[in-house]
């Protein structure tokens, strides 16, 4: 697992690589936090972003990776610290370009979304 998604305490729940589809959690813990008890925005798109990747890494061949060209996040309600689930899609992919979404909910609903342009490579 790579160190940063580690950091965000990653961890694998689902997927299914022929629809296109990931669910992964996350452990937002206090060190994620503002002032106000609430977790920053920051942490919340590297969950997303750790969201998107690996829908797309997923249906991939072993010697194919992605870089992300593009990436938005919006923040709809704050998130508190504690089990945060993210689900991730491929919505299309055309040759190289692949276009990914992703939500990131706690169990009262969703809390952030985000889309993402990769592009499909090669791995040296």
């Amino acid at each position: 697992m790579p160190p940063a998604a580690a950091t965000l305490g990653f961890e694998f729940l689902d997927a299914d690589p022929d629809a296109g589809w990931i669910e992964v959690a996350f452990a937002a813990t206090d060190a994620f936090t503002n002032p106000m008890g609430e977790v920053l925005g920051g942490f919340l798109a590297a969950m997303l972003f750790d969201t998107v990747g690996p829908a797309l890494l997923a249906t991939l061949d072993p010697d194919e990776f992605q870089t992300t060209l593009e990436f938005k996040s919006s923040f709809l309600r704050p998130a508190r610290p504690g089990r945060l689930i993210g689900h991730g899609r491929v919505v299309h992919r055309d040759g190289q370009l692949a276009f990914l979404d992703a939500t990131l909910a706690d169990v009262a609903g969703i809390l952030a979304t985000a889309t993402a342009t990769a592009r499909v490579t090669r791995n040296p």
